[in-house]
């Protein structure tokens, strides 16, 4: 069977989803647990638009062996220079060159001929491969694009070096059939093209991203690029599971294989979901909350005559848990410890002692704790790690007859100072945002304020997620606990520390 090349692009392409700010630790904590999923490729960032991506950059190629570690460059000699000092110390590195290719991105935005995008396709490929024989090009927004001038194009950049050429749905605008025919051009009409990986990259805008991968894939593409939950600019990216799945699922169909271990494929979702911040929809495929799940009096019936009936895949295949084992304030370290590691958290001595202080804590107001409150609780402990700001107490007064007012307490930077601030607001949350203002002066303003449970039940936790903007960019918060409003809190201060680790990163 053939083998397909999975490149995964969650932490650039993903990244740039309005909001997804990610700082440099928790970069590279998804690239180690990309590295556990078994994909091929990652592409670990762009290097050139930040001081911060460059660094997160270096530290990815450094520490990450198994899969190559890829950069995404403009077709600019000095930026395929800085870009291959960032990812260099890989084992396998690879520089990727972007350019637009369709007329209406030549005319509008680059003011450019197809002449002159061919001699720059051609330089920068050139020029890159004094580094390296892994070089990728992308013809932005190929679907777009006359096929005649893709076909010179990849010809060109091929004979320049290249030895994978990636087709990409940009905007989202292709039909499956009308892409796949796009990538049967490619092979018929590009004679070099066997010296080549042919890959696609397509983008979500009309929902036909992973079909449109899919129809590619079974006309001859080896390359398929995407982000896990299908983040990204926009309405997103191809979504990395669902393609795996897909090819797993009906390998009767494409018969192709991976090396994706499909078990990593729930935790991986839930940590880039924790990190990112954004929450995975209830009927997401493949990850979703209730893709496993059965309500319907006859699908039921079915599942427990024989699960095949309704259910096309294994959900321990994809590593969801097993059971929905409840645990209490009587179990014990070890009990708590094997379940962390049933669900794919693998955490060091001072993570753990952290974990399990908190999960006591939370023992002692919850009568039964199900697996989401241990990844909840986890995916806390993980935000509170490394803070600029940390909150220490918050008090609120409120009710119908009263002005609602807040106190806060914070420590600051070091852990070593205290600062306290208290306001009136609108309702308890405005006001606990207010007097938090108070003590860290970062102008912003909230643009989103979202309340969920994560379980069943009035001592359910309750996840809060917040996005505020400074400056034009968007960043995500979140906070999870009993108490909605100490939540609230708590998701401030993520948004707020995500706001200033990115500053300092611009500054340095």
């Amino acid at each position: 069977m053939d083998k397909v090349i999975f490149f995964d692009t969650t932490l650039r392409d993903g990244e740039q989803a309005a909001g997804g700010t990610l700082n440099i630790q928790e970069k590279l904590e998804i690239a180690h647990q990309l590295e556990k999923l078994g994909v091929d490729v990652i592409e670990a960032g762009f290097p050139v638009t930040s001081p911060g991506d460059f660094e997160a950059v270096r530290l990815i190629a450094r520490d990450i062996r198994q899969p190559s570690i890829c950069v995404l460059t403009h077709a600019n000699l000095k930026a395929v220079d800085d870009s291959w000092d960032a990812v260099k110390g890989a084992a396998n590195p690879r520089i990727h060159i972007v350019l637009s290719s369709s007329d209406i991105h030549l005319f509008y935005q680059l003011r450019k001929s197809r002449d002159e995008i061919m001699e720059m396709s051609r330089s920068t490929v050139a020029h890159a491969r004094k580094y390296t024989d892994n070089i990728e090009f992308s013809a932005m927004d190929a679907s777009r694009t006359a096929p005649e001038f893709i076909y010179q194009l990849l010809k060109a950049v091929i004979d320049a070096g290249a030895t994978t050429v990636n087709v990409p749905d940009t905007v989202g605008y292709a039909m499956p059939p009308q892409f796949g025919d796009l990538i049967d051009g490619v092979f018929k009409n590009v004679p070099n093209i066997d010296r080549a990986v042919v890959s696609v990259h397509c983008h979500n805008d009309l929902g036909l991203a992973v079909a449109n991968t899919l129809e590619a894939v079974k006309r001859g593409a080896r390359q398929v690029e995407g982000t896990i939950n299908g983040i990204g600019e926009r309405a997103g990216n191809a979504a990395l599971e669902e393609i795996v799945m897909g090819i797993k699922t009906r390998s009767d169909y494409f018969n192709l294989t991976t090396t994706i271990d499909t078990t990593q494929i729930y935790r991986t979702s839930r940590l880039v979901s924790d990190l990112t911040g954004f929450p995975v929809q209830l009927n997401k495929a493949i990850v979703g909350g209730n893709a496993f799940r059965h309500s319907s009096g006859l699908h039921v019936d079915g599942m427990i005559k024989n699960a095949v009936n309704y259910e096309i895949m294994d959900p321990k295949s994809v590593g969801v848990p097993s059971s929905s084992l409840v645990l209490g304030k009587t179990s014990g370290r070890h009990a708590f410890k094997e379940r962390l590691a049933e669900l794919g958290y693998s955490l060091n001595d001072e993570n753990l002692a952290r974990a399990f202080a908190a999960f006591k804590e939370l023992a002692d107001k919850k009568k039964d704790i199900t697996d989401r409150d241990i990844e909840s609780l986890v995916a806390e402990e993980r935000r509170t790690i490394s803070e600029e700001y940390h909150l220490d107490r918050v008090q609120v007064t409120c009710g119908d007859q009263g002005l609602p007012m807040a106190g806060v307490r914070l420590t600051g930077p070091g852990g070593k100072t205290i600062i306290e601030g208290a306001a009136l607001g609108a309702g308890p949350v405005d006001a606990v945002y207010k007097a938090i203002n108070l003590c860290v002066k970062v102008p912003n303003s909230l643009s989103e304020y979202s309340v969920k449970s994560v379980t069943q039940g009035l001592d359910a936790i309750g996840e809060v997620l917040i996005r505020i903007e400074s400056d034009g960019v968007i960043y995500t918060g979140r906070g999870a606990g009993t108490d909605i409003i100490v939540s609230s809190a708590k998701a401030y201060i993520n948004a707020l520390n995500r706001l200033l680790t990115a500053k300092k990163q611009k500054a340095v």
